[in-house]
């Protein structure tokens, strides 16, 4: 199976999906090298950085899970170098 690395952008613009955000995440956590988030109050709005390593198809689906939260919007980026992993 192929592993990617990828960086997961998340722009939470409802504060009231923060906990299904989270709950995600929480799901995928095998998966998350790293999270950093940005409060930015002058905006009303929270910006979130996800470092993944995984299989390209669930990264999808973690975006794509994301992607259809209302008050979310997630993007992600792929590094161009992949791995074989074992199962």
């Amino acid at each position: 199976m192929e592993s990617r690395i990828a960086i997961i952008g998340i722009i939470v613009e409802d504060i009231d999906a923060s906990v299904e955000v989270n709950d995600i995440l929480h799901d995928y956590g095998m998966y998350i090298l790293g999270r950093m988030g940005i409060p930015y109050h002058e905006r009303g709005l929270n910006i979130i950085s996800i470092a993944i390593d995984a299989p390209q198809d669930v990264i999808n689906t973690l975006a794509g899970k994301l992607g259809k939260i209302k008050g979310i919007s997630a993007k992600t980026t792929y590094s161009k170098i992949s791995e074989q992993v074992e199962k």
